[in-house]
C-alpha cells in the first residue's frame, strides 16, 4: 500500500470510530493533507509528547540546521546520540540559546559505550555514567539511554540478566544525584545478533527488578516487531515502566505506513492508556524529510486522540509483567 493510500485509509477508519463512539477521530479524506487537517492548528495539543531521533535526518547538514529542520516539521523535542561529542563550552551555550529560540527540548541522549550485561565492565560503565552527567547538564537533558551490551561468551543468560539488574541499580543511584533518568533499550537480533537484550519482555522484567523510580524502558517498536511482535499487549501490561517509545516501520526502518506495523492502532492504544512520555520518530524518510516528519507527527496526533475518552488505567499505575 502506498503512503497516500495508507493515510487515506487511516482517516476513513478514524471517521468510523468517531461515528460509533464519543471520541474524536480524524475525518475521512483522500489525501495526506486533508486526512490530517485536524492537526494543522497552532493550538493543537498532542495526546503525548513527540520527538525526533536526530541521527535519522539530514546527516550531512550542520547540527544547527538539522534541528532547524526538526522544528520546521513541528516538533519541540529531539533525541541525540553523540552529535555534541566535540562541543566546547561555547558550543553548548550556543546550542542552549538555539534550542530556546526554537522552543526545543532534548528529551534523551545516548552515548554510553559500555554495556550492562558484562559484570567485568561494570566499573567502566559506571564511570561513563558519572562522566556523562555534566554533559546532560550542558544539554539541559534529564534522560540517558542505556544499552545491555553484547552477550558475554561463557556466561549464561541468567548471569547476564542479573548483571543488567545490578549495573542498572548502581547506575540509578549515581544518576539520581542529578535527577537523571535511565532508559534501557532493546535491539533486534537481525540488526545485532550479538546483542543481549533482544526481548522487550525481558527488558521490562529487568526494569521491574531494578525497582528504581528513575529507571524506565525505552520500547523500540521497530526492533520488537522484528524480534517478537505482540506490541499492543506489551504496551498495556507495562505502562508503568514505559519511558519512551521509538517509531519506525518494518521492514526498512522507514516512516509509518510503509510497512507491516499498524501504527494507527499503536497511537490509539497509547492515547487510551494515557501515556505521557515521549514518542520519538526514529525512521529513515523515503521522501522529503520535513514532509515525512510532518505527516508522521500529524498521524500520531490524530490517532492518539481517537477513542481517548475510553480511558484505560492512567500512566504510572502498576500492571502485570509481560
Amino acid at each position: 500500500m502506498h503512503r497516500r493510500q495508507f493515510f487515506g485509509a487511516c482517516a476513513q477508519a478514524a471517521a468510523t470510530v468517531a461515528a460509533t463512539s464519543a471520541a474524536t477521530a480524524p475525518p475521512a479524506a483522500t489525501g495526506l493533507a486533508d486526512a490530517d487537517s485536524p492537526q494543522a492548528t497552532a493550538n493543537s495539543t498532542p495526546p503525548f509528547k513527540l520527538s525526533v531521533m536526530l541521527w535519522t535526518v539530514y546527516e550531512k547538514l550542520p547540527f544547527d540546521q538539522r534541528i532547524d529542520k526538526v522544528a520546521e516539521a513541528g516538533y519541540h523535542a529531539v533525541e541525540l546520540v553523540e552529535e555534541y561529542k566535540n562541543f566546547t563550552k561555547e558550543d553548548y551555550a550556543r546550542f542552549r540559546a538555539k534550542k530556546r529560540e526554537l522552543n526545543l527540548t532534548v528529551d534523551a541522549t545516548s552515548g554510553i559505550s559500555h554495556g550492562l550485561c558484562d559484570s567485568s565492565q561494570r566499573d567502566a560503565f559506571l564511570d561513563e555514567v558519572r562522566a556523562k552527567l555534566p554533559v546532560l547538564e550542558e544539554l539541559e537533558c534529564n534522560k540517558l539511554i542505556i544499552l545491555s551490551g553484547d552477550k558475554v561468551p561463557g556466561q549464561s543468560p541468567q548471569q547476564m540478566h542479573q548483571s543488567c539488574i545490578e549495573s542498572l541499580k548502581r547506575a540509578a543511584d549515581i544518576a539520581a544525584t542529578k535527577n537523571v533518568g535511565l532508559l534501557l533499550e532493546n535491539i533486534d537480533p537481525e540488526e545485532n545478533p550479538k546483542y543481549f537484550l533482544t526481548s522487550v519482555s525481558e527488558g521490562f522484567e529487568i526494569v521491574r527488578s531494578v525497582h528504581a523510580p528513575n529507571v524506565q524502558f525505552l520500547f523500540d517498536l521497530f526492533h520488537d516487531q522484528v524480534a517478537e511482535g505482540n506490541l499492543l499487549a506489551k504496551l498495556e501490561k507495562n505502562l508503568d515502566l514505559l519511558g519512551v517509545v521509538h517509531i519506525a516501520d518494518v521492514p526498512g526502518r522507514h516512516e509509518p505506513g510503509t510497512g507491516e506495523i499498524n501504527y494507527p492502532n499503536i497511537y490509539r492504544k497509547l492515547g487510551q492508556l494515557g501515556f505521557n512520555g515521549y514518542v520519538a520518530m526514529e525512521f529513515m524518510p523515503q521522501g522529503e524529510t520535513v514532509a515525512a516528519l510532518t505527516a508522521a507527527r500529524e498521524i500520531a496526533m490524530a490517532w492518539g486522540r481517537a477513542n481517548r475518552s475510553a480511558q484505560l488505567p492512567a500512566h504510572g499505575r502498576p500492571h502485570a509483567a509481560a
